[in-house]
């Protein structure tokens, strides 16, 4: 594996270090990170970035990435939506939804990424398919999550926008809207319970090597 590593490393050195849009939620929209890929550990990391300057590029705030995910297992699709966006969809149940800045650029992530994760997949000792059923619940919940927010967003736009017999500050609809946010918020904070949950039981597994 280290030789392939080393060949998709040097032909995707430039393609696999850059800035993306990132999907952050309804309320925060695409935001721009900087990504960096590590071929040799198979991990995908972004990193927060300083706009109030006149830096071209921007300049990464911290040294520390704001998140990371492993390709081991990723499955990397072109989105339909547009020729710019892409979702890595990791072993784990996280799913990056990412924007590149036009279709060759898409392109070249992808190729890059799948490269890198089907060489870690076939290195690494990963459960059967079947065995990932958890992670898959995991990634519909987030897709239903996503449309909840979607959802709740409607409702707080149209409540803002009330132009009818009800005022916008009517307290029944101040009580629904604070209630939608307050469910949308309990299923996120549900959900991390899940994946962490289902971390700790992956863990078991590996350290165990019953699946």
């Amino acid at each position: 594996m280290e030789s392939n590593l080393n060949r998709i490393l040097s032909q995707t050195r430039h393609q696999l270090n850059g800035q993306l849009y990132k999907y952050t939620n309804v309320v925060k929209g695409w935001q721009y990170r900087w990504f960096t890929v590590d071929a040799q550990a198979g991990t995908l990391s972004y990193y927060l970035l300083d706009s109030s300057g006149d830096e071209n590029p921007p300049h990464i705030v911290g040294s520390s990435p704001r998140g990371q995910v492993h390709l081991a297992g990723a499955a990397v699709c072109p989105s339909d939506e547009d020729s710019r966006t892409f979702t890595v969809s990791c072993a784990s149940g996280d799913t990056l939804k990412l924007r590149a800045t036009d279709a060759r650029a898409r392109q070249e992530w992808v190729d890059g990424l799948r490269a890198i994760a089907e060489s870690h997949t076939q290195a690494t000792n990963l459960p059967p398919r079947d065995h990932l059923a958890a992670s898959d619940a995991l990634g519909d919940a987030r897709q239903q999550l996503y449309q909840t927010e979607l959802c709740n967003a409607n409702l707080a736009r149209a409540i803002e926008n009330m132009n009818g017999p009800l005022s916008r500050t009517d307290p029944d609809l101040l009580l629904l809207k604070a209630l939608s946010a307050a469910s949308t918020q309990c299923l996120h904070q549900c959900l991390s319970l899940l994946q962490r949950h289902q971390e700790i039981q992956d863990h078991r597994q590996e350290t165990t090597g019953v699946f």
